[in-house]
């Protein structure tokens, strides 16, 4: 193989992880989520294990809630995770929750609200659930006050990876013509 097919590949390769590298999201603020639409298809258990980081708040008096669900518009909602008496949410700890709520399939969005004085910073939450396999939203920022904040998965994950596939077959072709020239 010539030097510059070489050089062409290497770059190439560097490009593909660069653009899968882009897929991950920070945290987005969602002003119009409604927690008002929840389906009742059956009742499901879900492990929730969220982890504080540890450059947050040492522990957080601010009421928590969640809300999580799949692309077919099941959701888990639950208006209250806290408990002050329990210090939850403290500095480099961990939580889990059972939690029972409607059936989803695979788990690709969530969102965390806070209200109240202190502050909390949560590294990630992840989410075990029957129909689904275990996903991780990682944070690593402080949660605003009064709005609904996280991830949304649903439709972006899919048609991203599919970009990278295109591309990166449109590459693979590129390299062979060049290497059928050389």
């Amino acid at each position: 193989m010539s030097r510059t097919a070489f050089a062409l590949l290497y770059f190439g390769c560097i490009f593909i992880l660069c653009e899968a590298e882009s897929i991950s999201q920070k945290p987005q603020a969602f002003e119009s989520f409604n927690v008002s639409y929840i389906q009742n298809l059956g009742s499901c258990s879900y492990s929730v294990v969220i982890s504080t980081s540890c450059s947050s708040t040492s522990y957080t008096r601010d009421q928590i809630s969640i809300a999580f669900g799949d692309a077919y518009g099941n959701q888990i909602y639950v208006p209250r995770l806290d408990d002050p008496s329990t210090r939850t949410f403290e500095q480099c700890s961990s939580d889990t929750f059972e939690i029972y709520g409607p059936c989803a399939y695979q788990i690709c969005y969530v969102y965390l609200y806070r209200s109240g004085p202190d502050g909390w910073k949560p590294e990630s939450v992840k989410i075990y659930g029957y129909n689904s396999r275990a996903v991780t939203f990682y944070y690593d920022t402080f949660i605003p006050s009064d709005i609904w904040y996280g991830f949304n998965y649903c439709n972006t994950a899919s048609s991203s990876h599919r970009q990278i596939g295109q591309r990166s077959f449109l590459f693979v072709i590129i390299l062979f013509a060049l290497c059928a020239l050389l």
